[in-house]
């Protein structure tokens, strides 16, 4: 099983492969690209081999084991823990002291696990995903190879059977064309598989070029390095340098190809303009993953400038050179995977990860327990503050109710600034419904004197400063209780307005209190009037009907005989200035 610990390995040990890789090319530069491509695949090997030999080969410890004494891990978890901002403690204490938090703190919340334990979960989604994308595009790439057309032009057939003449090969190769491409593909190992655009064919000029530098990449087996090029970055998509290694590997097949050509009498330029009117990077992104990889900055121009300069050194790898690449960086490869500190290391660094993560998980404890604590103080003093204003001590009941509803010391002291009652009841009745302090006050501004009892009434039943307010110019001597009642029944400062306006005398809250009981509304306005109190009781009022709903469904129902029209009497004019 994967584990942070050999994830750590890899990448250290993989940054050195890539790293050494590409010095080495950098070093062979002056080689052929043949020669360099080689260079740059038996580094790709040696990562791909990497995870197994970390696996499976015997440790090697070549590190005295004095170094990693005591005395060395004390002054790691020191540096570790000031790092982490967290106290040094000897491990000891820090876990014996991990059950007396646990009481302490009661039911203090479990801690998060460390990130190290995600790290291999973290590893494998982008592993999972790049090999999903690759597995994808070969799938594609075959089906694309099912509904291509073979090729038949003779020109092509010509070139073809020249080119395997001359390298030799002995197995067929099969030649088609595609409306899907844009340039030229190959892939294949046991079948290989040649792909032409349509652009391609019609341009018979060029077959033999071609043919030529796709036969070399079926040759060299270009497209199974291809693969395992790929499969390195999803195993090492982590690591930068195998990225860059992948890039110059394809780089270098490209260029190994174009030797090829070049060493098959084509002509250098005539090459180098094919080169510029089809690149092989103009086909579809979802198929690169298959054949071929985004160009880097300057890829073509590298290209170009290689196939135009006849002094450098060209053709393929001789097995002396294959043999010196693969022994060194096996020579290389394998010591560093076995490479491991000390055996008594490693077990002194669980053991300390161990007490660290005790101590991590004591020190959580007993934050949770200081929260809590603080919390309880709170409760406490706001406990007792009501406690004193009330003269006796409070029941458990009342102490539930206050920390239910989250009545605090600063609440109950500026209830008691504004001339709140005490008492435990309406305190939690209060911070229920939403009375506050500055309710109060903007309340009692208009209504003064009004109890506590009723502003949370008032607020229920969803009465607020500006109703209060628009109530007293119409109705100056207007109460609390007066202000609940018309809330009640759907009176507004507009149904008050309307009233007076149609002649109707409306002098104080009880007369739009019985019109609107009795149905009356003004011309044009017949309406319902609906109000909802803050526990869901709903007042209906229409023409006739009053209706009540409380909030568990129970209703009473008041119908109101109506007058008959001619019998009514006409409302007494109202006196100037009302």
């Amino acid at each position: 099983m994967m584990t942070t610990a050999m994830l750590l390995g890899l990448a250290w040990k993989s940054l050195i492969v890539a790293g050494l890789t590409l010095v080495l090319l950098r070093l062979a530069r002056s080689r052929s690209s043949g020669e360099r491509s080689m260079i740059a695949h038996a580094g790709l090997i040696a990562l791909l081999a990497l995870p197994a030999a970390i696996l499976f080969l015997p440790q090697w410890a070549p590190l005295p084991e004095h170094w990693f004494g005591e005395t060395g891990l004390a002054a790691h978890a020191s540096s570790t823990a000031m790092a982490s901002g967290v106290p040094v403690v000897d491990p000891g204490p820090a876990a014996a002291s991990v059950p007396a938090a646990t009481e302490t703190a009661g039911s203090a919340p479990a801690t998060f696990p460390a990130i190290a334990e995600f790290a291999p979960f973290l590893y494998f989604i982008p592993l999972a995903l790049l090999c999903g994308v690759m597995l994808l595009a070969v799938v594609r790439l075959f089906a694309m190879r099912g509904r291509a057309e073979v090729l038949v032009e003779g020109s092509w057939l010509s070139a073809l059977a020249e080119a395997q003449r001359r390298m030799g090969f002995k197995h067929g190769t099969a030649l088609l064309v595609s409306n899907e491409l844009r340039s030229p593909i190959s892939w294949g190992v046991l079948r290989p598989t040649i792909v032409l655009s349509p652009k391609a064919v019609a341009a018979a000029g060029e077959a033999e070029a071609i043919i030529a530098h796709e036969l070399a990449h079926v040759a060299r087996l270009d497209w199974a390095k291809l693969l395992g090029a790929r499969i390195a970055c999803a195993v090492f998509w982590f690591n930068p340098l195998v990225w860059m290694l992948a890039r110059e590997s394809h780089q270098l097949r490209e260029e190994a190809a174009d030797d090829a050509v070049l060493m098959a009498d084509i002509d250098g330029p005539d090459y180098a303009t094919l080169l510029v009117g089809a690149a092989r990077h103009d086909n579809q992104g979802a198929l690169l993953a298959a054949h071929g990889v985004a160009p880097g900055k300057g890829s073509l121009k590298r290209r170009i400038t290689r196939v135009l300069d006849g002094s450098l050194k060209r053709g393929p790898a001789s097995v002396s050179w294959m043999l010196m690449s693969l022994v060194l960086l096996a020579g290389i490869t394998a010591p560093l995977a076995a490479f491991s500190a000390t055996a008594d290391r490693e077990v002194a660094e669980e053991a300390r990860d161990v007490a660290m993560a005790a101590r991590e998980t004591a020190v959580v404890h007993a934050q949770s327990a200081m929260a809590a604590k603080g919390d309880a103080e709170k409760d406490a003093k706001a406990a007792a503050a009501v406690a004193a204003a009330a003269s006796r001590p409070l029941s458990a009941d009342e102490l539930v109710g206050m920390r239910a509803v989250g009545v605090t010391p600063e609440y109950v002291e500026k209830m008691r600034e504004h001339g709140g009652s005490m008492d435990p009841d309406d305190l939690i009745a209060a911070k229920a419904t939403g009375v506050d302090p500055a309710y109060i006050g903007s309340m009692r501004a208009i209504v003064p004197g009004a109890d506590l009892g009723d502003l949370v009434g008032a607020k229920q039943m969803g009465v607020d400063a500006a109703f209060a307010r628009d109530m007293k110019e119409h109705f100056p001597g207007v109460d609390i209780d007066d202000l609940i009642a018309l809330k009640a029944m759907g009176v507004d400062c507009d149904f008050v307005t309307d009233m007076r306006k149609a002649g109707v005398r409306v002098r104080d809250p009880d007369d739009a209190i019985e019109l609107r009981a009795t149905g009356m509304h003004p011309p044009g306005k017949g309406v319902k009037k609906t109000a909802v109190s803050r526990d869901g009781a709903t007042v209906r009022v229409g023409p006739g009907v009053v209706e009540a709903r409380s909030a568990d469904g129970r209703v009473a129902r008041i119908e109101i005989p109506q007058a008959p029209a001619a019998a009514r009497p006409p409302a007494p004019p109202a006196p100037p200035g009302t």
